[in-house]
């Protein structure tokens, strides 16, 4: 489990986090929402420890994230942040080859390689691997980043926005992959998501921000209702079950 005690993080006189705490479970699918400037991005980066908090304590296991070397950390967990730029001309093999650095240090062996092509099949790549990285929609591209966290192959898996750039067909495959991976191989993984309905349908649990503090913590069934909704966004909702799912309407 990973635990979160009492976090703070300000910029100058603006708090950006204010006394969050939450425990996320293991084998299941946490999704972070909430208004933009939330909170929900710095509290992704700073569990990934890619950012300094000013307070509070986050344990991995019972142990302090900051107890952790760097290379046990990243074969601990692993993060996808919303802008990845790299400066150099890659194929998607050899990006998602990347995610096993903390183990190969660049050699890659026969393990290595099985991730890596267990990575690229689960985001449907195979055909296109040796593609470049320009040569591909942004589509591609995401389902490519995405397969270089999955070959890391860490417990924990942090993702910032991750349909960013996905239609419809590739929004709903990534999020049955990610949920293939938390139902089979019990990961962890931690989401934060703007689309309530893809985190309603596929979520275990949902953490709401607003304005830097942790405004509601529960099951997806506990916070996707009319009266929650209105809450965090402060707009209004029809929430209704179709198919076994909650749907909201707020257009």
């Amino acid at each position: 489990m990973l635990k979160i005690r009492n976090v703070c993080k300000a910029y100058g006189d603006k708090k950006v986090l204010d006394d969050v705490s939450l425990n996320i479970h293991k084998g299941k699918i946490t999704s972070f929402v909430g208004p933009n400037g939330a909170g929900k991005s710095t509290m992704l980066s700073i569990i990934a420890r890619l950012m300094e908090k000013q307070s509070g304590e986050i344990f991995i296991e019972d142990k302090l994230i900051e107890d952790y070397g760097k290379n046990e950390l990243s074969k601990k967990i692993s993060i996808l942040k919303q802008s990845n730029n790299i400066n150099i001309r890659l194929t998607i093999r050899e990006l998602v080859s990347f995610g096993r650095f903390p183990y190969s240090k660049g050699r890659l062996n026969k393990q290595d390689n099985k991730y890596i092509d267990e990575a690229i099949e689960y985001m449907r790549l195979t055909d296109i691997q040796d593609k470049y990285l320009d040569e591909l929609s942004g589509g591609q591209r995401q389902r490519a980043f995405i397969a270089m966290v999955i070959a890391q192959g860490t417990e924990y898996i942090f993702l910032d926005e991750p349909l960013n750039n996905l239609d419809m067909s590739n929004s709903v495959q990534m999020m049955k992959v990610l949920r293939k991976l938390c139902d089979e191989l019990n990961k962890i993984i931690v989401i934060v998501m703007h689309d309530i309905n893809f985190a309603s349908c596929y979520s275990d649990y949902v953490v709401a921000f607003k304005d830097g503090k942790l405004l509601k913590n529960g099951t997806t069934d506990e916070i996707i209702n009319q009266n929650t909704l209105r809450e965090i966004y402060q707009m209004d909702f029809d929430v209704q079950n179709i198919n076994g799912r909650k749907i909201s309407i707020y257009y």
